[in-house]
């Protein structure tokens, strides 16, 4: 009996979980606690893999249980077996039901704020049993340990709606381009500025400003307007990377702010929020839907992406020229 025999005769599905566990905690007492089995059940499981494999997966050192090289492999490829396991049950269910399905997605705070509601609304309308997750990731803006679309290489979400964010594996990944964002001036409805038939940057540079943090790749595009206006960042400024941060004091009719195009034409009636007429020289970033290649796609999340084309289709797409790798 050779090696892929002899494994897929004696290596079990829970023996992945539970190898899982072990390196997720750190611990085999930990993980034999999260499992309801014994400490001795899980180092002998663990044990068995090794000899079955002829390998060593783990190592147990002073900072806990670790992976070895060996072990990283496994699991890298126990994730991909399970979620292609969670995907095939997801289509029996379509099949049996096309109203169900579940989808995991990613999605940036200005998506979240914007476009995102408007797809959800939508699609929970259309199929009510469709289960939906949403988790909120600061894609290139404050978490920079943070790999981008980890949460997608580890199969924790079906897709990741947001720009495109360096670095992007094309090898490992696919984006589906919805539309261009552009960068506007936002105002609170009702804010003086809104009264003039004709405004530009230079005649706002003096006012108190909510701006995104200089540090950050949107704080970055903000300053670029200002420079390639001749301007200097505003001083009068509260630097912030919250877009909710921004909204609210949008609200108070004392600031002025730079938000995704996307927020305003979707969400600026909900949070009372206009754009000044105003076109900012810095290009538009390219909106998409990043899913693993090559990963099956459950039909759920094929009939969100069909749905979120739909709903962008009236937003200005983006120019081969503007497709760069950046992130608000």
């Amino acid at each position: 009996m050779d090696l892929v025999d002899r494994v897929a005769h004696r290596l079990k599905l829970r023996d992945l979980r539970l190898l899982d566990a072990v390196v997720r905690w750190r611990s085999m007492a930990k993980a034999a606690s999260q499992l309801n089995v014994s400490q001795p059940a899980v180092s002998k499981a663990i044990a068995e893999m090794e000899h079955t494999l002829g390998v060593r997966l783990v190592d147990r050192g002073r900072q806990g249980v670790e992976p070895t090289p060996h072990g990283r492999a496994l699991l890298k490829r126990g994730i991909a077996i399970f979620d292609e396991l969670r995907q095939g049950v997801s289509e029996i269910e379509y099949l049996s039901d096309p109203t169900a399905g579940e989808i995991r997605i990613a999605a940036s705070e200005p998506m979240s704020a914007g476009v995102l509601p408007v797809i959800l609304a939508r699609l929970s309308q259309q199929y009510p049993r469709i289960s939906i997750l949403v988790t909120q990731l600061p894609i290139g803006t404050m978490d920079f340990r943070t790999p981008p679309y980890r949460d997608l290489h580890e199969r924790r979400v079906d897709l990741v709606l947001g720009p495109i964010s360096e670095p992007f594996d094309k090898a490992e990944l696919q984006a589906d381009v919805l539309y261009g964002e552009r960068l506007t001036v936002a105002v609170g409805s009702g804010n003086p500025w809104l009264r003039r038939r004709a405004v530009n940057l230079k005649d706002l540079i003096d006012d108190s400003w909510v701006l995104a943090p200089p540090d950050t790749p949107v704080g970055v595009r903000c300053a670029n307007a200002f420079r390639l206006n001749g301007l200097e960042v505003p001083r009068r400024a509260v630097a912030t990377i919250s877009v909710q941060v921004m909204i609210g004091l949008l609200a108070t009719r004392r600031f002025i702010g730079m938000l995704p195009g996307s927020v305003i034409h979707f969400s600026g009636k909900r949070f009372s929020t206009e754009a000044l007429p105003i076109k900012l020289p810095v290009p538009g970033l390219p909106i998409a839907i990043i899913t693993l290649r090559n990963r099956t796609i459950s039909p759920a999340t094929k009939i969100f992406i069909q749905m979120a084309r739909e709903i962008t289709k009236s937003l200005p797409k983006a120019r081969q020229t503007e497709v760069k790798f950046d992130a608000i």
